[in-house]
């Protein structure tokens, strides 16, 4: 007996190719589909809308097709309220539970769609419907509620090493709408325009290096922050200056890297190396292999780097910029580390949270030269937070961007020369 659905694609689902990629899921999944309505969008502000009707051999092979159809945006035609089960311990998570992508995300729930808030991949949907109040406003005990804007339910992710016994967790697929970002359409993107997926393996251009300031400084206009994710490499290529010039002057609102990127450009202010490399004469200066040890001495015997800054140990470099400028920064630990310093978080949840923390306010990230860091940086990410990638392996960059963004580009080149262009670009106009 053959198991039938109808989905509803609504929104710029041609060009997009939204209708494409749902229409080769089912066949490719051995599902067959009828068109039951198809409005088209006469202009490039119209937006379109088709209805479905899917059908497998199996409601099992049915679902499965549901499940990859609801990843690309489809909606089931008058859904039901999401499945709500209580978590059974501390960070177990029901069976069956529904597991997020990082596209906006909606449940149902009481009839309403509820956005769901801090949204990212891998992460349970955790809903908390509103505490009844007292007439004088109090809730009646001394829990602080998470209700939503208007005291009703509120919907919000958390990790599994965050869910709480009794949480209760959303299952299955019903009542649950995923809107996967549309690209920018001709001049809609605005500064933005450019970003749409694409990798260059061309060396870094004075035009696209442009549009990538040109976005930086649309995104501070707008009030926005602008997060740079770092890796040892730019100390090592010489770019440090030009990000501390960033720093300084405001168009870098945090920085996330790991113990070794602080640590090389601490080293570069205090001894005038890089992994014991001296920057000015590309040499290697005798005893200069522990200049990066000696250096994490240093900082630790100050009691860590703001300290050395205030105490004038620490004199220049982007760490010192960080201090001066009170831009925030989080140095998450690995197994390699040497030291490390005393500002580096070692336990990896609590580095995890801090990251996740400091992504949710990133309106543009810069991921430069580090694969790493950047993967942890983008498992954060929403697809609608814009993002630059550079680095000089391809493979990295192309990585990063199929975390899912859609407001995203990659270049394939040398952090050395991106870095002072783009300075160049927001500094010496």
């Amino acid at each position: 007996m053959t198991a039938t659905r109808t989905v509803e694609l609504e929104g710029h689902i041609i060009d997009s190719g939204m209708m494409g990629r749902c229409f080769g899921l089912i066949m490719d999944m051995g599902g067959s589909f009828e068109v039951e309505q198809f409005d088209i969008g006469r202009h490039k502000h119209a937006e379109s809308y088709a209805r479905l009707a899917v059908s497998a051999d199996t409601d099992h092979e049915l679902q499965a097709i549901l499940h990859e159809l609801h990843q690309n945006g489809a909606t089931l035609l008058d859904p039901s309220d999401a499945t709500l089960e209580p978590a059974p311990a501390d960070q177990v998570v029901p069976t069956g539970f529904y597991s997020t992508t990082n596209h906006p995300t909606f449940v149902r729930v009481d009839g309403e769609w509820l956005p769901v808030d801090d949204i990212e991949m891998d992460c349970a949907v955790v809903v908390e419907r509103g505490v009844q109040r007292t007439p004088d406003g109090s809730s009646g005990d001394d829990t602080e509620p998470r209700d939503g804007a208007d005291g009703g339910p509120r919907a919000y992710t958390k990790v599994l090493n965050a869910v709480e016994e009794g949480d209760m967790i959303v299952t299955g697929e019903a009542g649950i709408r995923v809107e996967p970002p549309e690209r920018p359409r001709g001049d809609e993107g605005g500064a933005f325009g450019f970003m749409q997926g694409g990798v260059s393996s061309e060396r870094p251009s004075e035009s696209l290096i442009a549009k990538v300031a040109d976005a930086v400084e649309q995104t501070k206009e707008d009030g926005g922050d602008v997060l740079a994710v770092c890796g040892p490499a730019l100390i090592h290529s010489g770019a440090a200056d030009d990000l501390a010039r960033l720093v300084s002057e405001g168009y870098v609102d945090g920085i996330s890297a790991g113990n070794g990127f602080a640590v090389h450009d601490l080293e570069r202010g205090l001894y005038g190396t890089s992994l014991g490399m001296d920057m000015e004469t590309m040499e290697h200066p005798r005893k200069g292999h522990k200049h990066h040890i000696y250096t994490i001495s240093e900082i630790i015997r100050a009691g860590g780097i703001e300290a050395a800054v205030e105490d004038g140990v620490v004199t220049e470099g982007i760490m010192y910029e960080c201090v001066e400028n009170d831009v925030p920064y989080v140095l998450a630990g690995s197994i390699r580390d040497d030291g490390p310093l005393p500002d580096t978080i070692t336990d990896a949840v609590e580095a995890q949270n801090a990251i996740r923390e400091q992504a949710r306010e990133a309106d543009m990230v810069l991921m430069l030269a580090t694969l790493l860091h950047s993967v942890a940086v983008g498992n954060c990410l929403p697809s609608t937070t814009r993002v630059v990638c550079v680095d000089i392996n391809p493979s990295t960059v192309t990585q990063l961007l199929d975390r899912g963004s859609a407001q995203a580009i990659g270049m394939v080149s040398d952090i050395g020369t991106f870095v002072p262009m783009l300075a160049d670009n927001l500094l010496d106009e």
